[in-house]
């Protein structure tokens, strides 16, 4: 934005033909207006804080050469402006020289109006040589290209301005309060014990503190390089605040006051979580002793079964339960803290183990009862109609119940007796009106 347009041609040229009373009040009118505004505008910059910022800090990078340039914009503005100035008071007292101007005299007015009449030291605004030839000595505009020059050099120093104000306005003020928060969380973190080199959040916390150590220094120094250009907006200080490296560490700083956070929630409640997990290892601890011992009881009283392994006690949960005792004895919140989590997870984990190894273990018990329950309810069944006392039944039941009652048991033997009773007990109870869909039922 605000690069300066195309020179005029220092030859002068005829403004074209001469003005009239009338147009000349109007353009002096403009005019009059526009150096108001102008006036109002220079002063406005003059004043701005961002600009009184520019001048007292100590700065870098493109910030540093960006106002150097706009230095030489703003003193070329006013130099521009002083020569708009004056004239725009030859005009209004060649106009006021006369109530009804002569030829002459609108001829003047409109040289000094439309010509090339406004003269600038070219020094002012090429200091320097460029691409295209040595400084030039003067240059000429006329009252309108001055203003349009004008407009360009101030909208260009006060997107400048503005940029550098609006980055100075948002960012130092949101690290200092991310630091005033990582202060806190450093002293709460070594309070519990996390420190530098004995602990990863501990080393975070080093990490953030550095981090926004240098940014302010940067953002102080360097504001235009924080600075992201709206894209297509040409209106000044169009864009945002780059707050990627402050929204980073605010992230970082975030995820470590949480970590912190856990580790005192350990230390307030670590007693009650360890009674916790000395309970679930209890449990888990009986229950594969039930578990064991049910393992002896089937392979005594079930024949022809492959009963699984039964594991040990969890001794190296134990052994780690201890640890976290000892750390909570110690004080060291921040090694117990992930202690306690992963132990809360693997006793959980032993205590579905114990309680899977028992089912596994009991199965071939809970089939035998299953067929001692169908056994007898089938007898119950018979016996509520008069049929208990039938030969084959009693024949087949006893079997059955010799199978199921002796140990070892062939469940596979005993199962099909069972069957054999079933069927039997149905072959009675047809003939005595039972219908074919009482039949299916017992089958």
């Amino acid at each position: 934005m605000g690069a300066a347009g195309s020179f005029p041609d220092s030859t002068r040229r005829p403004p074209g033909p001469a003005m009239d009373r009338d147009e000349v009040d109007r353009a002096l009118a403009r005019l009059e207006a526009e150096h108001e505004a102008i006036e109002t505008s220079l002063l406005a910059l003059q004043d701005h804080a961002g600009r009184r910022l520019l001048e007292g800090a100590e700065l870098t990078g493109v910030t540093k050469d960006r106002w150097a340039a706009a230095e030489r914009s703003i003193t070329l503005l006013w130099t521009y402006f002083d020569s708009y100035t004056a004239a725009l008071t030859g005009a209004r007292e060649a106009r006021a020289r006369r109530r009804w101007p002569n030829r002459d005299d609108l001829a003047e007015l409109t040289e000094t109006l439309r010509g090339h009449c406004v003269t600038v030291a070219g020094a002012a605004g090429h200091p320097a040589p460029s691409l295209t030839g040595p400084a030039r000595l003067s240059e000429h505009f006329t009252l309108a290209e001055l203003v349009t020059r004008m407009n360009e050099l101030y909208a260009a120093s006060l997107d400048m301005v503005v940029t550098a104000d609006a980055v100075w306005s948002a960012l130092p003020a949101r690290i200092d309060l991310l630091s005033a928060e990582l202060r806190r969380t450093r002293s709460l973190a070594q309070s519990v014990g996390v420190r530098p080199g004995e602990h990863p959040a501990g080393d975070d916390l080093e990490s953030i503190t550095r981090e926004l150590s240098t940014l302010r220094e940067q953002v102080i120094s360097d504001p235009l390089a924080f600075w992201r250009p709206a894209p297509g907006s040409s209106a000044p200080g169009g864009g945002r605040p780059d707050t990627e490296r402050y929204d980073r560490a605010a992230r970082a700083l975030e995820d470590v006051r949480r970590e912190i956070e856990a580790v005192l929630a350990v230390r307030q409640d670590s007693e009650e979580r360890l009674m916790r997990l000395r309970d679930v290892l209890s449990r888990a601890d009986r229950t594969l002793a039930e578990a064991r011992v049910a393992r002896g009881e089937v392979l005594a009283k079930i024949a022809a079964s492959e009963v699984p392994a039964v594991s040990g006690p969890p001794t190296a949960l134990q052994e780690r339960l201890s640890t976290a005792a000892e750390y909570r004895r110690h004080a060291q919140w921040n090694r117990l803290s992930p202690l306690l989590e992963s132990l809360e997870r693997d006793a959980e984990d032993e205590l579905l183990r114990a309680r899977e190894s028992l089912t596994a273990v009991t199965a071939p018990l809970a089939v035998r009862a299953e067929l001692r329950g169908r056994l007898d309810a089938y007898k119950a069944k018979v016996a509520r109609h008069g049929m208990a006392e039938d030969p084959l039944l009693v024949e087949r039941y006893d079997a059955a119940r010799r199978m199921l009652w002796s140990a070892p048991c062939d469940l596979r033997v005993a199962e099909q007796a069972v069957l054999r009773y079933q069927q039997a007990a149905a072959d009675v109870l047809v003939p005595r009106g039972r219908g074919p869909a009482d039949r299916r039922g017992d089958g």
